[in-house]
């Protein structure tokens, strides 16, 4: 069932549109308002769903579980705040279009997530079954033909696929201007694209072992970077019709904070509490995934002649069954070889040349404030 979403939001109680969104719009709803756009879109469409058959429309109601179940809606956050520095009024007739909008980005980012899991095997998600295991437990309990595990893909891949068709249905259906949803068109489409890349970059990497910085910052700058900052700023930009140096100041902005946040995610998915995390500690040497991380710390053995040191790495990436002692062991080389200052070190230069961006632009109040507020939060979150 759909979580419940208030339908008057803020503070001062306007009432709701037609829609289930608020009649007018300030900042302070922003969080509310892009869970109440989500909830009445995913409403609208599980209802067709279920008009194909009942159990689409059930397991349309899991993927719309999934989407309003959590997360920290980052990506609708920077694009309001790069579509009000760019000019953007709260109280423009096409504000709440505008919120309609960029509460698709939630939707992609839903199929990213989806996809990802079931391409890593990973088993929880926000500390609740992921998409595939749910779907395949469901399968095993009704005792159905064939195997789970399979029907279990099978649905997170079709779901995935769904979220990413439901994202570009409500971004067009949105409500924005004509001339607003053609400008778009530029960093709408390269979003999507550098996303996919960026998930097949990595994907490749850890089928060839490639464990080097550079294949790893790669995989940051396109799989993250790009749809998680750079991508959403550049379409509220866009919405507003900013000038190029914007754009450009913007995507400056964009590109380091959205590596710098992949690297925290690094850091928290060895050092972090899964009572924090919602993952188990170590789910990503698991998955054999080749953070940037774990690319210092080889590259700082391999100057050390240290092959004791990076053979224990290497060992515990990509090994299933590494335990909570093997956890520990690669924390206790990453720290030794310098690799975890390292990294922090690095998300402290991209934040402070991220800043340095934001402010040589022509940012309007009070997003010029907000973001920079975000790149720290973005940047220093346990979670």
């Amino acid at each position: 069932m759909f979580p419940t979403v208030t339908r008057t939001v803020g503070t001062d109680h306007r009432p709701a549109g037609d829609d289930g969104l608020p009649a007018g719009l300030s900042d302070v709803d922003l969080a509310a308002g892009i869970e109440t756009a989500l909830t009445a879109y995913l409403e609208e469409r599980t209802a067709g769903s279920t008009a194909i058959d009942p159990a689409f429309g059930r397991a349309t109601e899991s993927l719309a579980d999934f989407v309003l179940g959590g997360g920290k809606r980052l990506r609708p956050t920077f694009a309001w705040w790069g579509w009000r520095g760019a000019g953007g009024s709260v109280d423009a007739p096409e504000a709440l279009a505008v919120l309609r909008a960029i509460s698709a980005l939630e939707l992609l980012q839903g199929a990213a997530l989806i996809h990802d899991d079931l391409m890593d095997a990973s088993a929880t998600r926000r500390g609740r079954p992921t998409v595939h295991v749910a779907f395949a437990r469901r399968h095993a309990d009704a005792g159905w033909q064939g195997r789970p595990a399979r029907f279990g893909a099978a649905a997170a891949i079709l779901l995935g696929d769904l979220a990413l068709v439901w994202a570009d249905d409500m971004f067009r259906t949105s409500g924005l201007p004509h001339d607003a949803l053609d400008r778009t068109g530029e960093p709408w489409q390269a979003m999507r694209t550098e996303l996919l890349g960026g998930q097949f970059l990595d994907v490749l990497n850890q089928s060839t072992g490639d464990s080097s910085t550079r294949a790893a910052l790669q995989v940051d700058r396109y799989k993250t970077a790009a749809y998680t900052v750079e991508r959403p700023l550049h379409l509220g930009a866009a919405i507003a019709g900013a000038d190029p140096d914007l754009v450009a100041a913007y995507r400056r902005f964009g590109a380091d904070i959205g590596v710098a946040f992949q690297l925290r995610d690094d850091l928290l998915g060895v050092f972090g509490d899964p009572e924090v995390t919602g993952k188990p500690a170590g789910d990503d040497l698991r998955e054999g995934k080749r953070t940037v991380l774990v690319a210092t710390a080889v590259e700082r053995a391999e100057q050390r002649g240290d092959m004791a040191a990076k053979d224990a790495l290497l060992a515990a990436v990509g090994n299933p069954e590494l335990d909570g002692g093997g956890v520990e062991r690669v924390r206790d080389i990453l720290t030794e070889l310098g690799a975890a200052q390292a990294v922090e070190q690095r998300i402290a230069a991209l934040t402070g040349s991220a800043l340095d961006a934001l402010s040589t632009a022509d940012v309007a109040e009070p997003a010029a404030s907000r973001l920079a507020d975000l790149a720290v939060t973005a940047t220093r979150r346990r979670r």
